[in-house]
């Protein structure tokens, strides 16, 4: 697996003017909000496993604070639909962030940003973690010539249930095929936690078309490459964005 990881790494690299990164991907990019603007996505996400189907719709907030620096709030509702049984809908759990650019390309080569989010416990019995959770990455991209973007990087989700702690890690390589239009590919892995849940990859599809200057939408599907049935059957996401 190891072995497989570095060839994928080196491909990427080998492959790879973005015009929007992070959501709809796993993985997150490191450029924040512009200063004094806004971006806003209502978005809905989800994930099938041999038990049933899990996720969540909402509002996702980000403001540029300061040149450099993005504060974000996710507010979510979410749901949980087992085989067999019966659905169940109610609060999730609320997301806290600031993203932090410390490194640009014009001048290192690279844009790389941390972005630790802090997960509150959610308010229902039924939906979401009642722990809170604390997620510390950092995320790294370049640009190249003729569209081409590739970003991605890692960190670890540290649980008030020690349990449940786990390191997550994903790079994806997008390119612009049009004037509106952007593609992207994304690998991604979880490590397995204390919990029974076992580590997992998964290899996803995501595209973001751009209506006009201040509306776009996203979209992504992705499929578990490992440990499939337990983990990500299939996986979505999809949203309107909206910028000023």
């Amino acid at each position: 697996m190891a072995r497989l990881w570095r060839i994928v790494f080196v491909a990427l690299l080998g492959l790879t003017q973005p015009v929007l990164a992070g959501p709809p991907y796993l993985s997150d990019d490191p450029e924040p909000t512009d200063y004094k603007h806004y971006e806003i996505y209502t978005f809905s996400n989800g994930t099938a496993t041999r038990d049933g189907r899990n996720g969540a719709m909402g509002i996702d907030f980000n403001y540029g604070a300061a040149p450099n620096l993005q504060l974000t709030a996710t507010l979510p509702a979410g749901f949980e639909s087992p085989n067999g049984g019966r659905t169940s809908i109610g609060p999730s759990n609320i997301e806290l962030a600031a993203k932090y650019r410390f490194l640009r390309q014009d001048t290192f080569g690279w844009d790389v940003s941390v972005f630790p989010r802090v997960f509150l416990p959610s308010p229902s019995s039924v939906v979401g973690d009642s722990n809170l959770s604390l997620l510390l990455p950092i995320w790294a991209q370049k640009d190249f010539g003729g569209g081409w973007s590739t970003f991605g990087g890692g960190g670890c989700s540290l649980n008030a249930d020690s349990s449940h702690n786990s390191c997550m890690a994903g790079w994806v390589v997008t390119r612009k095929i049009l004037p509106k239009l952007q593609l992207g590919v994304e690998l991604s892995h979880r490590t397995a936690d204390s919990s029974g849940t076992p580590a997992s990859s998964s290899l996803g599809v995501g595209v973001t078309y751009d209506i006009n200057d201040t509306y776009h939408l996203l979209g992504y599907v992705s499929r578990g490459i490992q440990s499939t049935n337990q983990t990500d059957q299939y996986s979505w996401y999809a949203a309107l964005l909206t910028t000023f």
